[in-house]
């Protein structure tokens, strides 16, 4: 008898809601057959068979909840049950008697009168048997791997991002024989986009890998086996027996049986009870190993959040909410200590700018002093920037125009508002107002918001802009997009700026904010060079770089020479659909709103 394991129906989907069963216990099913539906967040969902044989026990009933990974129901397909008959007769025989009545004549009649001749001598056999069943039972005491094996299930790598079929394994967590509790982080996997943290299931001890760190897993594919924790106390508990003999395990199988009903009906409160506390006063919020990632960062109480999804699912903008509030009491609680602390972060960002460009010169000597020749695998991040780039630069021919900014009052509007920021922990920089802008320009040229179809028959305009920002990561070249900027502010833009700068350098984006986007922004000017010519981000249809920022001398209306601060740009536009005049106008207006904070104040909705 196996179990159908629920798999992944959806990204980011923990559970659902068993709508209909298609079949019932004793049905006869076969491969790909429908057997039941489900309803997720999303949508109803039609789950198959994956093999055939009989339905043997339904573990959910209509109505109720299932967990994606945990079993759904039970079926057997034939395939252990002769050795279920040899390997458990004598389980058999404890709870039919129809078994043994069956199997008696099978005999042979020399196995009867050796039979008759042992129970004459009794006594002697009890003697000489002793100490070989004492050696028998004290071996089974102890856990043996070939049972271990036997109870273990394998944890099947989910669905990490739309299109991922393999990922690296970077680092295990946990190792072999470890154990671990549910939504704990069992290991790191790079996909093509990002790193993400794959977390346990529900708690058990860990088994074996199935792939060691470097290799590639397929998505779909036994990542890990792990024996979950009610089966290790199943096991537990019958090594235990093996200290008494057949006859008084048969005598106590009526009462172990009753225990084991019990250790199941009270397991949660036995896991609550390891803190101290039971379930009834502290029942477990469901949220997904994400919203409870950003928790332990953030130092939070889940209990303390009021959860908006299902069921009281404590969601991300629950957490995000919840972190803006808590904001907001301590600005209104002490201003003047959050303003020290924004001065306080100041002289730390100088120092700490000091001594990183202290670092990169000692480490810069001792790369000089220790080269060597050596061949490192293209994967990762690293392997799909590559491969894009190649796509891009040629499939789309690119059109390229350059300008220039005069940015001397956005900087000085940026100096009057960066400490109002800071007092509500925002970094405020000049990337959320050259978005802000550029989102008011779109609405004038939407074409460069746009995308073109697969097949190049149809222009595909976007009804929200979505702009990315390319972010130089240890992992490699990263993209990920702040969503729906016509419809933010500036402050809104900029905490959404430093949240996914600092996800992107740490190689922890979410898929979520890595899909989507319409328009990029290459800010290379922050490393230097004055000049660039970027590649496209596919499917998008512009990009646009950022140079440094200069003090220049120009002229003013008046003809008289002044010092300004200049800022060069360079665009890419995919001049299958977009032409010179085009991102010229768009361009200019965008332009425009920068130099004239005034008119873009007007033009905000």
């Amino acid at each position: 008898m196996n179990d159908f394991i629920l798999p992944d129906i959806g990204e980011g989907i923990v559970e659902c809601e068993l709508v209909k069963w298609l079949i019932k216990e004793g049905d006869v099913i076969e491969e790909d057959q429908p057997v039941a539906e489900v309803m997720t967040d999303k949508a109803l969902v039609e789950i198959p068979a994956p093999h055939a044989g009989t339905v043997v026990k339904l573990y959910c009933q209509e109505g109720e909840i299932a967990r994606v990974h945990a079993p759904l129901f039970a079926v057997d397909d034939g395939s252990d049950s002769d050795g279920d008959k040899t390997g458990h007769g004598e389980r058999e025989d404890d709870h039919a008697g129809d078994v043994m009545t069956v199997a008696a004549p099978a005999r042979s009649t020399a196995q009867t009168q050796s039979a008759a001749s042992q129970a004459t001598s009794s006594q002697s056999d009890v003697t000489t048997s002793a100490p070989a069943a004492a050696a028998t039972n004290g071996a089974a005491t102890t856990p043996t791997a070939a049972v271990l094996e036997r109870r273990s299930r394998d944890f099947i790598l989910p669905d990490i991002g739309e299109g991922i079929v393999e990922c690296e394994v970077v680092t295990w967590h946990v190792a072999e024989g470890d154990t671990v509790e549910e939504d704990q982080t069992i290991v790191d996997v790079m996909t093509d986009k990002a790193l993400v943290e794959i977390t346990a299931s529900e708690p058990g001890r860990i088994v074996r890998f199935h792939y060691a760190q470097g290799e590639n897993a397929r998505v779909h594919t036994p990542l890990y086996a792990y024996v979950p924790d009610e089966e290790a106390e199943a096991e537990s508990a019958e090594s235990a027996e093996g200290d008494v003999t057949a006859p008084e395990r048969k005598q106590a199988q009526p009462e172990r049986l009753a225990k084991h009903r019990q250790e199941g009906d009270y397991k949660s409160d036995k896991k609550s009870g390891q803190d101290g506390r039971h379930e009834e006063s502290r029942p477990r919020i469901p949220a997904t190993p994400a919203v409870r990632r950003l928790l332990r960062e953030h130092q939070l109480d889940i209990q303390a959040i009021a959860g908006s999804g299902r069921n009281g699912r404590v969601l991300k903008e629950d957490v995000l909410a919840y972190l803006k509030q808590s904001e907001a009491r301590e600005i209104d609680a002490t201003p003047d200590d959050s303003h020290k602390v924004g001065a306080a972060a100041e002289t730390d960002k100088a120092a700490a700018e000091a001594c990183a460009v202290a670092s990169d010169v000692s480490s810069h000597e001792v790369r000089s002093s220790r080269l060597e020749s050596k061949a490192v695998p293209l994967k990762g991040v690293a392997a799909v920037m590559a491969r894009r780039m190649v796509q891009a630069s040629t499939q789309i021919p690119h059109f390229h125009y350059g300008d220039e900014l005069d940015i001397t009052d956005l900087l000085a509007l940026r100096a009057r508002l960066k400490v109002r920021a800071e007092q509500q922990g925002i970094r405020l920089t000049l990337m959320p107002f050259i978005m802000k802008a550029m989102a008011l320009a779109v609405i004038e040229e939407p074409i460069l918001n746009a995308r073109l179809s697969e097949d190049e028959s149809e222009i595909l305009y976007q009804g929200a802009c979505n702009i990315g920002m390319a972010v130089d990561s240890a992992s490699g070249l990263m993209v990920p997009n702040v969503k729906g900027v016509e419809r933010l502010s500036i402050l809104e833009i900029a905490r959404e700026v430093g949240r996914l700068t600092e996800a992107a350098r740490s190689g922890r984006v979410a898929q979520a904010d890595l899909k989507g986007g319409t328009l990029t922004i290459s800010n290379i000017g922050a490393l230097g060079g004055t000049y660039a010519a970027p590649i496209i981000n596919q499917p998008e249809v512009a990009i646009v770089a950022l140079g440094r920022t200069q003090r220049l001398p120009r002229f003013d209306g008046e003809g008289n020479v002044c010092a300004r601060d200049i800022m060069t740009i360079t665009w890419a536009g995919d001049h299958r659909i977009i032409d010179g005049g085009t991102i010229a106008r768009f361009s200019n207006l965008w332009k425009h709103y920068l130099e004239h904070l005034d008119e873009m104040l007007l033009s905000l909705s």
